[in-house]
């Protein structure tokens, strides 16, 4: 404890003087309210303490020197280590030297009155102790989440600031730690504790990028990872060799999403094989050194989830099932109840008293009247001492002027604003007794329904909408309050009362004597005999939040009032001191109704009372010389922790101290622990009465008062295990699980009990299960105010025995209480029903689950024992949630320390599983008005995201045991037998084409010429002036345009300077790096002219060199380029000095601008020999990060524009608006080679001038009345977004799309048809039609495949189901159908291509049921890989292969690397038979394998970005068979924590996954290609090389 400057031990504080104590106590209440700071708290204490420094110095060594001859030797791993860095404690002896500090009464005076439950709970301390002893044998270790330091800080930074190690540099003191730690880590993490402290201390200030060693291991560590690595397969099925070399290009550096920078990925892969395992570079997982700490974490966490789990996984489940869960077995050993079936208990009669009154309110009249000077009630001010003491006379008098004027003085005569019947909400604070038994004894004379609240604090209490809901459902238009309360209210800035969220307008009335009028002589209440007519409404709240008025007649008020003086004995005179909430409950029966029935005196000590002077109670007992204390277990608690403060205080007068929440699992230990302080002081153990009872049913059940020297009542030991089961089983093996229940007394007098099952039909239990207990008295509530279905489930419930007849035709209500009757009638409770958490078929009680948390060591961790437990129901069955309030001066490693702890203990005690533990700073969890935490309301903001915990651990792993089984793929099919069986079983083998090129008729000058160059000379000499090309700038106006004689001649000067200054040969490589416009096109001509072959390359970026150079300069040395053709700008920046920082600028191959190009004449051009020749290289980074080129020839690029010709019907006359980078693909086919070939005319728009004007591709469309246009998924959602509000700015500036007849969007992916439909829906109201918008598909073996063009039937949508894709099966479902996913065709097939979908596997094709890779044949499919070396076999398996099976023309086809399907549609094709369509799902080499099932990332990602509104992007990968899912976080920091959990759930409820890290990082940060794709690969090798700098890292135990 001394680890805070000047911390006295607790037997030193005990030998300070009283008054100092008192100060010290008051110091730390103030700073756990939060009233003074960390600072001024320790600079006042130091000022207190410092007169007794060297005393209190000398007793603390003492004290120490005591506990260290209690310390065991530390263990083996501990020592190990130095002690500088391991400051581990051993917790089972702190734990004793705590408790026995408990027992010797040496504690402090506590940091907090409000500790609320029992911490020295000796029982349930000891066993939650041994749970966790047990614990620390095995090998236990919980990675700790990573946390970016500026969010989160709580705390002063040097209390929560760890060793940093980060910064290791090589010195002594760093070494020895490093062989210190890579030695407990030989040790296997053999101790918790000691692996939580050093997983802190790596966890250092932030996760920087140089940290790679941040862990302090040594590399030879690797080896420990060699079992994971060696199981990880990173396969690329169609990969093509990876050809990177080692760029370090963190995206993240730059604030802005590069949106357009192609990333290679940075390991250094050369030449690799299909065949050979990427994983199997051992010291780096894909280039990433083994030791980062990413990667230990993640170590750390397969360790942890190789422990094994309850229950055992079944092995495999077969291919076609169905069934989604796993429904979990019974356990054989599960205990079954045996006894006979419980027959009903009877209390003893209710005892016939002659003078007893007809009614309440008639008792008040004989009192009133008779007895006026008696006290009634006495109030208390803030100090506790009494301040005012209302008599019966003037209760009557005040209740009678009140009563009248609330029938005649509020409305007119004629028009009354009360009639008798009416209901009226009582609003008085928990400080105002006086007027409040005013107010309900008036309303009850006038005969007027009072319903009691809570004062509203603000317009949106906790729960204050549903207190609202309950007043419009009463139909109250009428609040009574005093003037005090009314001024303290809410106000709006004109004076008015605010309008409370969900509440009816109400008037207020107030009840303070001066303004009430007093009733004429012959006015006299109706009092009648009591009968079944409401009386008043107790408000309750459900498990779900839901407020209901419970309706207690005048006569269940009688006789409960009769039934409560028979069982506690109450005489007239005596006094009764009350603690409780006055306005309900216990404290409403005995507090204001028992006592007037009794003329007794009650004095009511206020809730505020009890937070300044805990005492106060027991001091009013000793002055008053009370018989009766009303309180609940923490008043005992109160008292026990101040009552040094008093030494002569006496309790010998009470004979009856009634616990009221006696049902509590921590009840016996206060109980227990307030007699053993207070006997001494004359407390009776005999006066000791728990009660239990409920809104519903009034009391239950009490205990009566003990004769002195009589026995006291048995104790129930009862199994944990048992329990959870519904069974009583008192528990003899493991005293660790058992729960001690103490009774709560007999039945009511006149009362019957029952036990039923909690669920299902009112069965009654047998003798030794447990259950509802339901009691059937007049005493309880009739009804549920309004709600009458509920309150026949609740108020008239019949019992049956087990074969379903009614027992008796007597109606029980049900309590909500779980418990038994057990030997001698005595009645034992358990639990609550609200309390009841049903996990995989057992019941837990969150009560005996807070005990738990709170026996682990939770003083320093957990704010004033603020726990809450409820269950959230996720994949088909019900998870535990505990949150907790976190000190503010908690310290990271204690709190995580404490979370780990926790999940021990009730992993042992409960043998359940908490699926996450979060904490959130002290005092934010929203507060019931007596300041519990409102668990309704917790559990709300917890499932939308806003509780902002500053600290979560999630468990799905050891928790979900329900999953399905992992899928096996079944051998041995071979490709032949799948054929067999799809022609038996009648289905089509999956394949499609487009239009036969052979059959088309064409009267084309064209088809002439063979090369695209012929074909510009051919229309310069034609058609010279006709434009092929116009640029357009961000303003909308024509920068530049190409004639075709303009770019025959600008080509030919390229082609005159390649011979003159190149010195180039026909063959040579030439890079051409230019912005989107007609140079990079008069360019690619020019290399054609020369017999060059051209590379287009997308330019660097001037603002992010950095990242975008590598690329340019890996493509070059790839292409081994001889020559780069560029402008004079990039030229410049080429060898600018920021350069040089990226790359070696001198070794660039000559750079050539064409800026200003000599007027030379070409002598003549060059032709290749033969069409096969090759005609340009296409390079790409593909989603994976792999930097691929593909060769195109001459034939090939001929076949491509014609395809696209005719599917798109291009010719001169046409025009059409381009707005796609020009670098690969089919974006560079459409900007550079289609106009020339088909000459339409092609409108250029750079996507880049569209960041600064959204308008000007719409704008451009409107203007040239373009029919087709093409653009990016980037420029689309770019529309979509900026645009979204803006239609009406395009209306008046008279933007009309009407005109366009397809928008194509280019793309090599699945369409994004979420992105399509808001496009299309958005831009109707200008005229889009619906029709229009179309996606193509292409891959980097064909560049187009799929094209939507102008004929043909609209592309068509489909559901199918997500569970069959996981199987690579394609099943059909309706619109709306659960876990369907919605698919639209790539566009239609493009003439001369045929496709087949082939199963990945076995090559053998498949039928259209199955998803399967699509293989494609075409002429114009690429004809090989660039590569720096020849790699035969991978080129012929993705460019030139055969199917295995049932193939006789044994057609060459190339691989796309992309799953997808065919499916037959109903509509009719341009050549008059039914039209196949193709299905693009998603890449192979993207695909996620978990669980034997084949997942796609985007799937997941959809449904991750839906969840939370903070969410701006969403990217998954695997890593060792973990998901790791990564979200970008667009709103505060704070909501970081809030994703984990909801990420968490989603996933599983969707997609049946467990993800094993999330990791909450800043915009931008996942990279995205130019083509507007996600770079999951380069984001997995940013993580694992801890580059990112997350805002928070959390890893799923």
């Amino acid at each position: 404890m001394a680890e805070r400057g000047l911390e006295p031990s607790p037997a030193a504080v005990a030998a300070l003087p009283p008054e100092v104590r008192a100060q010290l106590a008051e110091l730390e209440l103030e700073l756990s309210e939060g009233d003074i700071t960390q600072k001024g708290y320790e600079k006042k204490r130091s000022k207190l303490l410092s007169p007794y420094s060297p005393q209190t110095q000398e007793t603390d060594s003492a004290v120490q020197k005591e506990l260290r001859n209690q310390t065991p030797a530390p263990s083996a791993a501990q020592t190990s280590a130095p002690s500088k860095y391991h400051r581990t404690r051993s917790g089972g002896a702190r734990d004793e030297r705590y408790r026995s500090a408990c027992n010797k009464g040496l504690i402090r005076i506590q940091k907090e009155f409000s500790l609320v439950r029992i911490y020295s709970e000796d029982i349930h301390t000891e066993a939650v102790q041994a749970a966790l002893a047990k614990h620390k044998e095995q090998k236990m270790a919980l990675p700790m989440p990573t946390k970016r330091r500026s969010t989160f800080v709580q705390s002063p930074a040097d209390a929560c600031t760890p060793p940093d190690t980060s910064s290791a540099s090589e010195d002594e003191g760093s070494l020895r730690r490093q062989a210190a730690l890579s030695a407990a880590l030989q040790q296997s993490l053999q101790n918790a504790e000691s692996w939580i402290n050093r997983s802190i201390q790596g966890s250092s200030t932030s996760s920087s990028a140089s940290s790679t060693l941040s862990h302090g291991e040594v590399k030879g560590t690797s080896g420990s990872l060699a079992d994971v690595f060696a199981n990880t397969r990173i396969e690329n099925f169609s990969a093509p060799p990876d050809v990177t070399t080692t760029t370090s290009s963190s995206s993240s550096s730059s604030s802005i999403r590069p949106a357009n920078i192609d990333l290679p990925p940075s390991g250094i892969v050369k030449g690799m094989h299909k065949g050979s395992n990427r994983s199997s570079l051992m010291d780096t997982a894909d280039g990433v050194p083994v030791s980062s700490r990413v990667s230990t974490k993640i170590q750390q966490l397969l360790n942890t989830l190789k422990r094994p789990k309850r229950p055992p996984l079944k092995e495999f489940f077969v291919d076609d099932s169905e069934e989604i869960v796993e429904v979990p077995q019974p356990d054989p050993n599960q205990p079954k109840p045996e006894g006979r079936q419980m027959t009903p208990v009877k209390g003893e009669p209710l005892g016939v008293i002659c003078n007893w009154p007809p009614a309440l309110e008639s008792a008040l009249q004989r009192w009133g009247t008779t007895q006026a000077k008696c006290s009634c009630l006495t109030a208390l001010d803030m100090t506790g001492k009494p301040v005012y003491t209302l008599t019966y006379g003037k209760l009557w008098s005040r209740s009678l002027k009140l009563a009248y004027t609330l029938l005649n003085k509020l409305g007119t005569k004629n028009e009354p604003v009360l009639k008798p019947g009416d209901r009226v909400a009582l609003v008085y604070p928990n400080n105002d007794p006086v007027m409040f038994m005013v107010a309900f004894y008036g309303c009850l004379l006038a005969e007027v329904i009072p319903v009691p609240i809570e004062v509203p604090l603000t317009r949106k209490d906790a729960g204050g909408q549903q207190i609202g809901f309950l007043l419009g459902s009463c139909g109250i238009a009428l609040a009574l309050t005093s003037e005090v309360c009314l001024k303290g209210l809410p106000k709006t800035q004109n004076g008015e009362i605010v309008q409370f969220k969900g509440w009816p307008r109400l008037k207020w009335v107030v009840t303070d004597s001066k303004y009430l009028s007093k009733p004429p002589k012959d006015w006299q209440p109706h009092i009648s005999p009591a009968g079944t007519e409401p009386a008043y409404i107790e408000y309750k709240t459900s498990k779900e939040g839901s407020v209901m008025g419970v309706t207690v007649s005048r006569l269940a008020m009688l006789s409960h009032c009769q039934a409560l003086s028979q069982a506690c004995n109450y005489s007239e005179g005596e006094t009764i001191v009350n603690v409780l909430d006055f306005k309900k409950d216990a404290g409403l029966w005995h507090g204001m109704f028992a006592n007037v029935m009794n003329k007794m005196h009650t004095i009511s000590v206020p809730y505020s009372v009890m937070k300044t002077c805990p005492l106060s109670w027991v001091q009013r007992v000793h002055a008053h010389k009370a018989k009766v204390a009303l309180v609940k277990c923490r008043d005992l608690h109160w008292a026990m922790m101040a009552h040094r403060d008093q030494r002569d205080v006496s309790l010998s007068s009470l004979r009856m101290l009634i616990v009221t929440d006696g049902a509590n699992p921590w009840s016996v230990s206060s109980c227990d622990a307030f007699l053993s302080l207070f006997q001494s002081h004359g407390l009776k153990p005999e006066a000791i009465c728990p009660c239990a009872t409920s809104a519903e049913a009034m009391t239950v059940a009490i205990r009566r008062p003990g004769v002195p020297g009589a026995p006291l009542p048995g104790r129930a030991i009862l199994s944990m295990n048992g329990l959870s089961y519904g069974v009583i089983r008192v528990n003899t093996e493991d005293k660790n699980s058992a729960l001690t229940v103490q009774d709560v007394g007999h039945v009511m007098p006149g009362g019957m009990m029952c036990i039923v099952k909690p669920d299902g039909p009112p069965q009654l239990c047998k003798t030794d299960e447990i259950g509802e207990i339901c009691v059937s008295s007049r005493t309880g509530g009739m009804m549920y105010f309004g709600l009458a279905g509920v309150t026949k489930n609740t108020f008239e419930v019949i019992p049956v025995n087990s074969a379903g007849s009614p027992v008796g035709d007597v109606p029980f209500i049900r309590s909500g209480l779980l418990g038994f009757v057990g030997p001698g009638s005595l009645v034992f409770v358990v639990g609550k029903m609200d309390g009841l958490l049903m996990v995989s078929g057992r019941r837990h009680n969150a009560d005996d689950i807070v005990a738990t948390g709170l026996a682990v060591e939770s003083i320093k961790t957990v704010y004033r024992g603020r726990i809450a437990v409820f269950s959230v129901s996720v994949f088909y069955d019900e998870r535990i949630v505990v949150v907790a309030e976190q000190r503010p001066d908690a310290s990271e490693e204690d709190s995580f320390q404490w979370m780990s702890r926790v999940l021990q203990a009730i992993d042992s005690i409960h043998q359940v599983g908490v699926y996450c533990l979060a904490l959130v700073p002290a005092n934010t969890l929203p507060k019931t008005p007596l300041g519990g935490i409102h668990i309704s309301q917790t559990k709300q903001l917890f499932l939308e995201g806003s509780l902002h915990p500053c600290n979560i651990l999630m468990c799905p792993h050891t928790c979900v045991t329900n999953l399905p089984k992992p899928r096996q793929k079944q051998p041995g099919v071979g490709p032949a037998s799948v054929m067999v069986g799809n022609l038996v079983a009648g289905k089509r083998i999956a394949q499609a084409a487009g239009r036969d090129l052979g059959q088309i008729e064409e009267n084309d000058l064209v088809r002439k010429h063979q090369f695209l160059a012929e074909i510009l000379q051919w229309r310069a000499q034609a058609t010279p002036d006709h434009v092929l090309f116009m640029l357009l700038n961000a303003k909308g106006t024509t920068v530049c345009t190409a004639s075709c004689l303009q770019l025959h001649k600008r080509a030919e000067r390229i082609a005159s300077v390649l011979g003159d200054k190149g010195h180039l040969n026909a063959g040579d490589n030439v890079v051409l790096l230019y912005p989107p416009g007609i140079e990079l096109i008069a360019a690619f001509y020019g290399c054609l002219y020369a017999g060059c072959i051209p590379v287009t390359v997308r330019p660097p970026h001037a603002q992010n060199l950095t990242a975008t150079l590598p690329t340019v300069r890996m493509i070059v040395d790839v292409s081994k380029a001889a020559c780069i053709l560029t402008s004079q700008t990039l030229m410049r920046l080429l060898r600018s000095r920021e350069a040089a920082a990226a790359v070696d600028v001198k070794t660039w191959p000559t750079i050539i601008d064409t800026d200003d190009l000599p007027r030379k004449r070409l002598p003549q051009l060059y032709k290749p020999p033969t069409p096969e020749m090759l005609a340009y290289l296409d390079f790409s980074v593909s989603t994976t990060g792999m930097l691929t080129g593909v060769k195109m020839s001459h034939s090939a690029v001929n076949a491509l524009c014609r395809a696209i010709k005719l599917q798109c019907e291009l010719y001169s006359s046409r025009q059409i608006a381009i707005c796609l980078d020009p670098y690969c693909g089919l974006g560079f086919a459409l900007w550079c080679l289609c106009s020339v070939y088909s000459g339409h005319q092609s409108v250029l728009i750079p996507p880049v001038e569209l960041e600064n004007n959204l308008f000007l591709w719409l704008a451009t469309v409107n203007q040239y009345k373009i029919r087709d246009t093409f653009c990016s998924y980037s420029v689309m959602e770019l529309c979509t977004k900026g645009l979204g509000n803006q239609v009406e700015v395009l209306k008046t500036r008279g933007i009309n799309l009407s005109c366009v007849r397809t928008c194509v969007v280019v793309a090599e992916e699945r369409p994004r048809v979420a992105l399509q439909q808001s496009f299309s829906k958005l831009f109707k109201d200008i005229g889009l039609s619906p029709r229009a918008v179309s996606t193509t598909f292409g891959s980097r073996v064909n560049v187009a495949i799929c094209l939507q063009g102008t004929s043909g039937p609209d592309p068509t949508t489909v559901y199918v189901d997500l569970k069959s894709l996981r199987h690579d099966r394609v099943r059909l479902v309706e619109r709306g159908a659960p876990q369907s996913l919605l698919l639209s065709e790539s566009g239609k097939i493009l003439p001369g291509v045929k496709v087949v979908i082939v199963n990945p596997e076995t090559k053998g094709p498949v039928g259209d049921s199955h998803l399967g890779e699509i293989w494609v044949n075409s002429p114009h499919t690429a004809s090989g890989y660039y590569t720096i070396y020849d790699s035969e076999t991978l080129q012929a398996d993705h460019f030139n292969t055969r199917l295995s099976f049932g193939d006789a023309a044994q057609t060459l086809w190339a691989r796309t690397g992309y799953l997808g399907f065919v499916r037959r549609t109903e509509l009719t094709a341009a050549t008059g038979e039914r039209h196949d369509a193709l299905y693009v799902v998603g890449a192979l080499d993207e695909t996620l394998e978990l669980r034997g099932l084949r997942y796609h990332p985007i799937d997941i990602e959809t449904s991750v970005s839906r969840i939370h509104r903070s969410i701006a992007e969403c990217a998954v990968f695997t890593w060792t068979n973990l998901l790791v899912v990564v979200v970008e976080l667009c709103g505060s920091e704070q909501e970081a924590l809030d994703l984990v959990p909801l990420v968490t759930n989603v996933v599983l409820e969707e997609h049946y996954l467990i993800v094993g890290v999330v990791v909450v990082v800043d915009p931008g940060v996942i990279p995205i290609n130019s083509r507007g794709e996600k770079q999951r690969m380069h984001l997995r090798d940013s993580f694992l090389a801890d580059q990112l700098d997350p805002i928070y890292v959390a890893y799923n135990m």
